[in-house]
């Protein structure tokens, strides 16, 4: 009798051991904090979260909506959030004023033959060319943003002066109502935005003026700071494989995705289905970025050139 119970609690104790070291070898998820505008471009990590590739890849992922892209940068700088989500160009103009962001996967990326985008008018106007737009006022959610820039850059390229044309601060809802008070000439204007004004039959498009700046680049980008980084390269490094097979899966699978990013960005899954959806890249490469660097110092946004590949963190996945 001595000797079953002896050999029982030799058994009872192994397994005991043995759930032990299987216990201390699952860690707790990494929990990370994301923040980023309500935007197409956001499609792969609510996938991953919504597929359960973050958990299986040992993250716990938050994310938050903020307004703007300006706002998310503020809040990753000033530690409220881990990693953000924003265009590329207030990034750009950051790194060269000495904020220490680095870019750690791509978001929207340009492509001139998959246009999201687009320069309208009304379908009345008089104004068929760049050089018409001369003197003129037209609107921009944010100054000095890549709309004014790409605008700016299609002007100057296609026969205009750009130094005549007057930006205004104006949220992209309230365009179409401008250019038929006569308040603006013309408006760039993305998704959805664009698309509500083109189908409105109120307008026409004049031009695609982010071909200006080149047929294809990083709009949007995933950033961290340096700190945050070299403190948590492990689980960026997760992070960024996720978002990467997230963002390959997700381009060659919109209509999946659909009833998962119409809540976030706030849209009828029948007006986000009909849309020409956004392309996420899925590596950092320094020729998608270096055409938005050489237009901020054409346009004054930073004062020195800036090597693309000051941009990028040690834990973003590269082209092959």
């Amino acid at each position: 009798m001595r000797r079953r119970n002896f050999t029982a609690s030799i058994a009872a104790f192994a397994l005991a051991q043995s759930t032990l070291r299987g216990a201390v070898a699952q860690p707790a998820p990494f929990a990370l904090q994301l923040g980023s505008n309500a935007a197409d471009d956001v499609t792969p990590v609510l996938w991953a979260q919504h597929s359960g590739m973050f958990a299986k890849a040992g993250l716990t992922v938050d994310i938050q909506k903020f307004t703007s892209g300006s706002a998310v940068t503020a809040a990753v700088i000033g530690g409220a959030l881990d990693v953000g989500k924003s265009s590329l160009l207030p990034l750009i103009s950051a790194r060269n004023h000495g904020v220490p962001v680095k870019l750690l996967a791509p978001g929207e990326i340009w492509l001139s033959e998959a246009p999201i985008s687009g320069m309208v008018v009304l379908k009345d106007s008089p104004i068929t060319s760049a050089r018409d737009l001369n003197g003129k006022i037209m609107p921009t959610p944010s100054l000095r943003d890549i709309v004014e820039t790409s605008s700016r850059a299609w002007i100057d390229a296609n026969g205009g002066d750009s130094k005549t044309v007057r930006f205004v601060e104006m949220p992209s809802a309230a365009v179409l109502a401008a250019l038929l008070d006569g308040r603006v000439a013309a408006a760039t204007l993305s998704n959805p935005y664009f698309g509500n004004v083109a189908a409105s039959g109120k307008v026409r498009i004049l031009s695609r003026p982010e071909d200006a700046i080149a047929k294809r680049f990083m709009i949007t980008a995933w950033f961290a700071t340096e700190s945050y980084i070299e403190r948590n390269r492990d689980a960026l490094a997760r992070y960024v494989q996720i978002i990467q097979q997230s963002a390959t899966y997700t381009n060659a699978h919109h209509a999946e995705t659909v009833p998962v990013t119409a809540p976030f960005w706030g849209l009828e899954p029948a007006v986000l289905a009909g849309m020409t959806r956004s392309y996420v890249g899925s590596v950092v490469d320094v020729r998608d970025i270096q055409p938005v660097i050489d237009a901020a110092l054409k346009y004054d946004i930073i004062d020195k050139p800036l090597d693309a590949q000051q941009m990028i963190s040690s834990v973003a996945l590269h082209p092959r």
